[in-house]
């Protein structure tokens, strides 16, 4: 009897540790996979492609300054190529992403191709480049800032819905969706937006050898074509990506025809997909649930 019982003790001391080998595991594997992929280069190439495509917010802007820092520091790239399809997003990852782009002309080209759209943080980001190319068609320029928020004072009161808020200033709660913002504090909001407008006309002026006097003009919010971008001077050249691809491999000063490595993204679904898909949940709650008013670079 003592022993059948000894069996049964052992038994679950087994399964207790591999269930906990297994759930730190799930919690190893969503930490050491960003988006829980496993991502596979290209070979062969010789310039590196970083897509920014879509909003610019915390993943994607991650996402594309990974890449910059991986190409930058590639003996086998000679050229980086960013492809910008975006309205722009959030102000403090589109300077990130910029930065980026700056650590990696230090050591090798880089050239930005715009597609349909790169306007605002996309055309933020672009003024970082050596060389920025666009279609006649593209939607681009939308220099400026914008912060925004929803109210639901009257929704509220029509429900009976209130808010109870304890703060530690007059201005703690700026933004708040339980009343309409006081004078105060949309002078206060108004100081942030042109601080961060200032930022992003200095920016321009930098990035195209311009004085911000001449570029206030155009820093209204106003959309642009590619074709008036160009004679506007707030891009280089006319062309798609392939014409980005020709400037990049004459820049770098390369011997034969540019090759674009692109990162390759495994779409078989495999049991450690599964499970850092299942990590990364686990392991960013906080993250998700951090909401509110942001300051954007956003064409809306």
């Amino acid at each position: 009897m003592a022993k059948k019982r000894d069996i049964i003790i052992g038994a679950i001391i087994v399964v207790v540790l591999v269930g906990a080998f297994v759930f730190f595991g799930i919690m190893f594997i969503g930490f050491m996979s960003p988006d829980a992929d496993f991502e596979i280069t290209g070979f062969g190439g010789n310039v590196g492609i970083v897509e920014v495509f879509g909003v610019i917010d915390e993943p994607t802007g991650r996402k594309a300054i990974r890449y910059l820092d991986k190409w930058a520091e590639s003996g086998s790239i000679e050229a980086i190529v960013v492809h910008v399809n975006s309205p722009g997003g959030g102000a403090a990852i589109s300077q990130e992403i910029y930065d980026a782009i700056g650590r990696a002309r230090e050591k090798k080209p880089v050239v930005t191709a715009m597609a349909s759209v790169a306007a605002s943080g996309g055309y933020y980001i672009a003024c970082a480049s050596d060389r920025i190319v666009a279609n006649p068609g593209t939607l681009t320029g939308s220099i400026g800032v914008i912060f925004q928020f929803h109210t639901f004072e009257g929704l509220m009161d029509k429900i009976g819905i209130g808010t109870e808020t304890v703060k530690s200033g007059e201005l703690k709660d700026v933004g708040t969706y339980a009343r309409e913002m006081t004078e105060k504090e949309e002078l206060m909001l108004r100081s942030v937006v042109m601080d961060t407008y200032e930022q992003f006309v200095r920016v321009v002026a930098d990035g195209r050898g311009k004085e911000v006097e001449e570029i206030y003009p155009l820093a209204d919010g106003s959309i642009y074509t590619g074709l008036q971008a160009l004679n506007l001077g707030l891009i280089d050249t006319l062309g798609g990506f392939n014409e980005a691809l020709e400037i990049a491999a004459d820049l770098a000063e390369m011997d034969g025809k540019p090759k674009p490595v692109r990162p390759y993204e495994r779409k078989k679904i495999t049991i450690f997909d599964l499970l850092g898909s299942i990590g990364k949940v686990l392991s960013q709650p906080v993250e998700s649930g951090l909401t509110g008013p942001q300051l954007l670079y956003l064409y809306r």
